[in-house]
């Protein structure tokens, strides 16, 4: 058996890939993988991506990959995928994930309490900016673009106080930054399926024997843990504007979801929680989906 792995350039990308790579060899060591690495419309350009079409960017032309048969699948981090696809598309496997929080890189000599002062933060996403500036209306946040290691070096570049960024993503490039402070879930709920590394394909290949190996690899709590999540954004019709926040933690008792949004500058903040038993899942959902919806849920991200 052959497979074909599209994947974007960036140093994360292909280290994520590689990780499909071993374990599709471990469960099927005859298996043939050829990498297919592209540049997304998101690699190539510096713009904010609210402004230029937002994280599908970075998917879109893997899609493509799949719809016209160059590829048998994508690899993606699993929080840039819209959390509404075409249905000519499927999220079949997840990888176990890797730490879901967010991380402050911070300039020499700053400590999380100066957090309250007038600081130059950077980050590229709606969610984390006004998480932030509902900790203090007074951070000065601007936008950032760029793989991690190019952020990082930002830092001083561009004279920032700080930088945040996926705790995933500096695990698994191993990268120990000097001072570093890791949000807790109260200071900065997640992005939804963030920390994951996603499968996707093209939906007529559901039933083929590269569906059935992926299942051999997808990692379960994961997958429906980050699905759970994905429902949510979807369910509020969210988007790259959106600041949504979805944490899904599911043990042998019991499923906990925390669910966060808010408008754009972080003035009005709505968080709701809700713990229930994967069996009742269904019935979970559209009533917590309902609660969100019934409480202005979808007005606040709009605002």
């Amino acid at each position: 058996m052959k497979i074909r792995i599209a994947t974007r350039r960036s140093p994360l990308a292909m280290l994520q890939t590689n990780e499909v790579v071993e374990r599709i060899k471990l469960s099927n060591p005859e298996c043939i993988c050829e990498i297919i690495e592209m540049e997304s419309e998101g690699d190539l350009t510096d713009a904010p991506l609210h402004t230029i079409g937002g994280k599908g960017l970075f998917v879109s032309k893997l899609e493509t990959a799949l719809a016209n048969k160059v590829a048998d699948i994508a690899v993606h981090s699993l929080k840039d995928v819209p959390a509404m696809i075409d249905s000519q598309f499927s999220i079949v496997a997840t990888l176990p994930r890797e730490d879901y929080g967010d991380a402050l890189l911070l300039r020499e000599g700053l400590t999380i309490n100066d957090l309250s002062k007038n600081l130059k933060i950077a980050t590229s996403g709606p969610r984390r900016k006004s998480q932030l500036l509902a900790i203090n209306p007074e951070l000065n946040i601007v936008p950032i673009r760029g793989n991690i290691q190019t952020r990082i070096n930002k830092i001083e570049a561009e004279n920032l106080d700080g930088l945040i960024v996926a705790k995933a993503a500096l695990n698994r490039l191993e990268i120990v930054y000097p001072n570093m402070y890791a949000f807790s879930e109260n200071q900065m709920l997640p992005a939804a399926a963030q920390g994951a590394i996603g499968i996707e394909v093209n939906s007529m290949e559901l039933e083929s024997d590269i569906r059935n190996l992926l299942k051999l690899i997808n990692d379960q709590p994961t997958y429906q843990a980050t699905e759970i999540e994905r429902k949510i954004v979807a369910s509020l019709e969210g988007n790259c504007l959106s600041p949504i926040s979805a944490l899904c933690k599911i043990s042998s008792k019991d499923t906990e979801l925390k669910v966060r949004v808010s408008n754009q500058d972080g003035t009005e903040v709505y968080n709701e929680a809700v713990r229930f038993n994967l069996e009742n899942k269904t019935d979970a959902l559209k009533g917590f989906i309902e609660t969100l919806i019934r409480n202005g849920a979808k007005e606040i991200i709009q605002q």
